[in-house]
């Protein structure tokens, strides 16, 4: 690129160029940019800074917590409750939703977050990242409370993740097209490297955990069958397979060069939906992936229309190139 462009100003033309985002959703989301360089730098430290290993606490979904799990959390709620953008905060990691103290001013903007995904790639030095959706408090509500987060994913008003790997990437969309942001660590700054981000359409790549293949439904196994199969199968092409185990990498791998991500519903726990949380991983990927023109279902519908009816809601996800998507999804309509 011929000008390096910050995040402020990316944010700054957005808001008063081309009227995409309020000055109060603009303050917001570099405050959400300033947490994630906070994250990044413990990260970055592991052992060095004592922050590595299990902590002895579960968090609401009877997953055991890492220390790095409950540092992040913590700078997400500091670095936004006082800023006056927010009435409250939803996390993962916590029961309930944080409501911003008395003390602080209340803005009109609720904030969900998943502080690290793919903590288990923690103390083996894999990709995580923290992954985050804006929503807009409801009008005429008095107070706040969770039925005000309780919003189909296609209300989001600003969405994205910062992904800490060899370098620290913040992705993000408004509603208009997917922007890529690189840290510049000696300037302690993040530069726009990628805009208009697309997904291509058709992919020859697929990332599951086939360890659990005997579990998965008949649409998700005729579909993974036959990209196994190869260039002598049906689809008459070789894929690769890739797995993570950070949604957050895979993610981003799917928008720098394609591919479909899926975390189906499977037979071990038949009454959840999904193993994914629909409001902090599955809605902000979703729009993301749909921004860069790709497409998000849960094997049957877009993710972006299901109306959630719990804050820590599960869902199954299909995400990425289109074609792929809607290959997965008409199998599941078949069956």
């Amino acid at each position: 690129m011929t000008k390096r462009i910050s995040l402020t100003r990316y944010l700054v033309e957005q808001q008063r160029v081309d009227g995409h985002i309020p000055s109060q959703l603009r303050l917001l989301l570099e405050v959400v940019a300033r947490a994630c360089k906070s994250i990044s730098q413990a990260v970055n430290k592991g052992d060095l800074g004592g922050v590595l290993g299990a902590a002895t606490t579960e968090n609401v979904q009877g997953e055991m917590q890492k220390q790095l799990d409950i540092i992040a959390n913590e700078v997400l709620i500091e670095a936004n409750e006082w800023g006056g953008h927010l009435a409250a905060m939803a996390s993962e990691e916590m029961d309930s939703i944080y409501v911003v103290p008395n003390r602080y001013p209340q803005g009109e903007y609720l904030l969900l977050f998943d502080p690290l995904d793919g903590s288990s790639n923690i103390d083996v030095n894999v990709s995580i990242g923290t992954i985050f959706s804006v929503l807009k408090k409801p009008e005429g509500s008095v107070g706040v409370s969770e039925q005000d987060f309780l919003q189909p994913g296609a209300q989001q008003v600003a969405a994205g993740y910062c992904v800490y790997g060899p370098q620290t990437t913040l992705v993000l969309t408004v509603g208009d097209g997917v922007a890529m942001f690189t840290l510049d660590r000696e300037q302690g700054s993040f530069v726009l490297t990628k805009e208009n981000l697309q997904i291509p359409p058709d992919t020859k790549e697929f990332a599951i955990n086939m360890s659990n293949m005997r579990h998965w439904d008949a649409p998700v196994k005729r579909y993974v069958d036959e990209c196994l199969a190869g260039s002598e199968g049906p689809r008459g092409k070789d894929f690769n397979m890739r797995w993570i185990a950070s949604m957050v990498a895979d993610v981003h791998r799917i928008l720098t060069r394609g591919g479909i991500f899926m975390y189906p519903w499977d037979k071990r726990e038949p009454n959840k939906p999904g193993k994914l949380r629909l409001m902090y991983e599955a809605n902000p990927m979703g729009w993301l992936v749909e921004q860069a023109g790709g497409a998000a279902t849960n094997g049957k519908q877009r993710i972006l229309d299901i109306q959630p009816g719990k804050l820590h809601e599960r869902v199954s996800v299909v995400l990425g190139s289109k074609n792929e998507v809607e290959r997965v999804t008409r199998y599941h309509h078949e069956a």
